[in-house]
């Protein structure tokens, strides 16, 4: 065995032996970490077996060494952990593959640890050593015990078993290795030694906190002060029985066995009257002052009792008590450091607590662990089929890592025996409570390092457009026939459209199929949170269960946020307006919609697409902020798009809404989000729109095809952003409209130029970030986009110059103004708002989709460049030119 015999007399030459004995089990663990799964587990399984064969005899061992402990109940533990622990970890997965999922793109890789110091206490020498020895071969790890002096043989005998078994089964030599003459000075060398990858401290608080200042990981056990409360519905003899059964247990040297007792005042006496009949001696208050004295010295548990039989605890204190008392009792009533019987004492000696009622137990259970026992384990007795919820206070409460119900302490906590979802242990994990890196039982998982390879997978994208879409030319009253069966409908629109009678057309197909209707028209251009609240109103008096939204976008964004806060009024719109960065996995998640309602949209504008598409736009009228609302429930139902119902539409809103259409499939097409499914739409929205716009504009009613062409492109659109959504165009858009009360086609009007040229290059400074967007395209996307509208050019540089400069000769026969300042807006205040318009669009919505990742300080060149219609780099010479020659006149005389 690597257990080289290390001289006390000679300290460096010690130090010296131990770095040459770690050095072989190092190089012992680099062989035994390629070993695969089959011959780790065969290893496991013969150790175990040795183990477990020679339990008897380590517990023999371990008594006469330590002079702690009884011989069978250590045997017990020895049998636990070499059987108990085989047959829970055999079938683990701890070598290569633990786990696959080939459709996600995820592997789990297990490494071991290293080499791992296992500290090891007096009070279970050779149980700890075999569970230590057994995990660290499970998981194809090294390790080096530091036993305690007072148990060193029988922990050097119980590695050697384990190494011997393991080396015959196929193990490399050195893998198991003990310090045979351990000190102070050893412990703490191999703790702080470089190859050492994590520590296993099991023992007193000074050993455990050794380990945790080591600079290592280490795994350690807290303290335990565990609690027993026993309340007026507990089975009283099982309770006692359990306690006292947990309590004598190898004398008591558990760490997890009870420290205390806590009656309910209604049953105390007959708890106590069992606990004397079942062998239990009850402490006078004299003989408790003479044991309390000797239970805790100079503020520390005494030594001398840990692991003696309560005779003996109780003649150390100067008490003569039977011989056969299986533990001695101090009725208490402070808990507080000058009660000795408070804390923590490894031997049979309890305190039992008087409480006026279970609220009172859980007050003192609680104050119990807080004085010594932090994170470690506690008890209640209970009747557990009808007092759940006193067994979930007891779990908020308590702050242990083992909350048991109805079962000893020492055997409960090891796990597995009284609960077999408890995994078991002979290292109980107290967590942060009790200054612990876990909190749990520790088992193989805490013992290996899990890789992760994640391979690049596209995320799973989608389409979703309303139900049922209807076009052409008349196609209101056929499509609304489909509502038929329906009660009443609620008409959402704006007071222009209800007051010249538009809506009528719609109202009298609705009676036509027998539904009775109501009409909401105060929707405002850029509706408001007031304006959704009145709307709400309506519906909750008159009870739809169709919304059909009739108009332009405004009215559509309206009835949309009515629709959701009809059906679920419980609904806060600040969570609505919770940004996301993908809508799949958004804060909020949106309620399923159309339980009460369905919402029909029907388009008198060609532009916003709304019809189609799960966004709506909202106004804060008290802030003044615009909130972009997102979510796929938002969807309509059904979308009609009637050409008849755009004939008359004036100029201004057929160049605006035009502008805003072309917008929306020049983004959706460059998107992060883009996809076979949107690519088509976008391009024949786009190629339709240039072709068609100019005469629906200048020509309007005495153009049908052309609006009728307008009118569907809008709509091609609208399908398309909703699916891959927009851009740095939108987010600007949308921060101009709200600052400066710029239309929203028209916003986008002025930005777009910049906005294409802003995006066609192959070195952004940030690339949008979407597992499908490889690289960076939108350059190449924008030459496909001019290739389609066969525009020519033999470079994408050339076609990307030949596409702006399309859109540009586009919005001139609008008769668009070429910049923002040409659109209005002063000077000056949109300089005194640049820094907050930037930053607002930044954190948009519609930002993170764009495929080049803006900087703020690149969407406020963007803002600077359409504001004058030329760079700024440009613009600022022919101001410096400007000022001069004002200050020349104002320097000339006068004439």
């Amino acid at each position: 065995m690597a257990n080289k015999k290390v001289e006390a007399s000679s300290p460096d030459k010690s130090l010296a032996n131990l770095d040459a004995l770690i050095e072989r089990v190092k190089a012992a663990q680099r062989v035994y970490s390629r070993f695969t799964q089959a011959q780790v587990d065969e290893i496991f399984r013969q150790a175990a077996l040795a183990a477990n064969n020679a339990r008897i005899g380590l517990a023999k061992m371990a008594v006469e060494e330590t002079g702690m402990g009884i011989a069978e109940d250590k045997a017990i533990k020895n049998h636990f952990a070499s059987e108990i622990i085989y047959n829970k970890y055999k079938d683990d997965k701890t070598c290569g593959i633990l786990e696959e999922d080939t459709a996600y793109g995820i592997m789990k890789v297990a490494e071991p640890i290293g080499i791992l110091a296992g500290v090891v206490p007096t009070t279970n020498p050779t149980s700890t050593a075999i569970f230590k020895s057994l995990l660290a071969l499970k998981t194809r790890n090294g390790i080096v015990f530091s036993p305690h002096p007072r148990a060193k043989k029988c922990t050097a005998l119980a590695a050697k078993i384990v190494m011997d078994a393991a080396i015959a089964a196929g193990a490399p030599k050195d893998i198991i290795a003990c310090i045979e003459e351990p000190t102070v000075d050893l412990s703490q060398h191999l703790m702080r030694h470089p190859d050492i990858n994590m520590i296993l401290a099991t023992g007193g608080p000074g050993m455990v906190r050794a380990a945790y200042s080591s600079g290592k990981p280490a795994i350690g056990v807290g303290a335990g002060n565990t609690p027993a409360v026993i309340d007026e519905s507990a089975h009283i003899k099982q309770a006692v029985s359990s306690v006292l059964m947990s309590k004598t247990f190898d004398n008591g040297v558990i760490c997890a066995s009870e420290q205390s007792v806590v009656v309910v005042d209604s049953v105390y006496e007959q708890v106590k009257s069992e606990f004397q009949a079942r062998g239990a001696y009850v402490l006078s208050a004299e003989q408790k002052k003479k044991v309390g004295e000797q239970v805790i010295v100079n503020g520390s548990m005494n030594p001398a009792i840990v692991g003696q039989p309560a005779y003996k605890v109780a003649a150390i204190g100067g008490v003569e008590v039977p011989k056969e008392a299986k533990v001695i009792i101090a009725e208490c009533d402070a808990i507080d450091l000058d009660e000795p019987f408070a804390h923590e004492k490894l031997s049979p000696t309890l305190a039992m607590y008087r409480a006026k009622d279970f609220d009172e137990a859980l007050d003192k259970a609680v104050a119990l662990v807080e004085l010594g026992g932090m994170g470690h384990t506690s008890v209640l007795y209970t009747d557990q089929d009808h007092n759940r919820e006193r067994i979930e206070e007891f779990g908020r409460r308590l702050k242990t890592g083992r909350i048991l119900i109805n079962m000893p302490a020492s055997q409960g906590a090891i796990g597995d025996l009284y609960n077999f979802k408890l995994a078991p242990s002979l290292t109980l994990g107290c967590g942060s409570w009790g200054g612990n890196s876990v909190s749990e039982n520790v088992g193989p998982k805490h013992l290996i390092n899990v890789k992760t390879v994640a391979s690049r997978r596209e995320n799973m994208l989608w389409h979703k457009i309303p139900k049922d879409i209807y076009f052409r030319k008349g196609a209101l009253p056929v499509a609304l026939s489909d509502l038929k069966g329906k009660k009443r409908a609620l008409v959402v629109t704006d007071p222009f459209l209800f007051n010249q009678g538009y809506t009528e057309q719609v109202t009298d197909a609705l009676h036509a199929q027998g539904l009775e209707t109501d009409v909401f028209y105060d929707v405002e251009p850029d509706p408001t949170l007031r304006t959704v609240n009145k709307g709400v109103e309506k519906c909750n008096a008159f009870k739809p269960d169709v919304i059909v939204a009739f108009g332009g976008g405004s009215p559509m964004d309206a009835a949309k946020i009515m629709w959701v806060m009809y059906e679920h009024p419980e609904v806060r719109f600040e969570d609505l307006a919770l940004r996301f960065m993908d809508i799949r996995k958004r804060i909020y998640h949106f309620p399923k919609m159309g339980i009460k309602a369905q919402m029909v949209a029907i388009p008198t504008t060609s532009g916003t697409g709304s019809e189609v598409t799960p966004f709506a736009v909202v106004t804060d009228e008290k802030t003044g902020v615009k909130y972009p609302i997102a979510d796929y429930e938002l969807t309509p139902n059904m979308a009609i798009i009637d050409p008849d119902l755009v004939m008359s539409l004036p100029q201004g809103l057929t160049a605006y809404g035009g502008v805003d259409a072309l917008t929306h499939a020049l983004e959706a097409y460059v998107s992060l989000f883009a996809n076979e499914f949107t690519n088509g739409q976008a391009l024949e929205a786009i190629r339709l729109l240039f072709k068609y716009l100019p005469s629906a504009y200048k020509n309007g009613k005495d153009d049908p095809k052309a609006r009728e062409k307008v009118h569907y492109a809008a709509t091609m659109a609208g399908i398309a952003f909703a699916n891959a959504f927009l851009g740095v165009c939108h987010s600007m858009a949308h921060k101009l409209g709200a600052h400066f009360h710029v239309p929203h086609g028209l916003a986008n009007a002025l930005l777009i130029s910049e906005v294409v040229k802003y995006n066609s290059t192959d070195v952004p400074v940030k690339q949008g970030t979407f597992p499908q967007y490889k690289y960076p395209q939108a350059k190449t996307r924008y030459a496909r986009i001019a290739d389609y509208l066969e525009l020519g050019g033999n470079s994408a540089d050339e076609k990307v110059e030949l596409l702006v400069a399309a859109i540009d000769e586009l919005k001139a026969e609008l008769n668009i103004p070429k910049s923002i300042r040409g659109a209005g807006v002063n000077e000056v205040e949109f300089m005194d708002k640049l820094d907050l318009l930037s930053e607002e669009a930044f954190d948009d919505q519609c930002t993170p989709a764009n495929p080049r990742y803006p900087m703020i300080s690149e969407i406020k060149d963007l803002y600077v460049t359409a504001f004058y219609g030329q760079p700024k780099a440009l613009v600022q010479p022919v101001k410096d030119a400007a000022a001069k020659q004002s200050q020349k006149k104002s320097e000339e005389p006068a004439a």
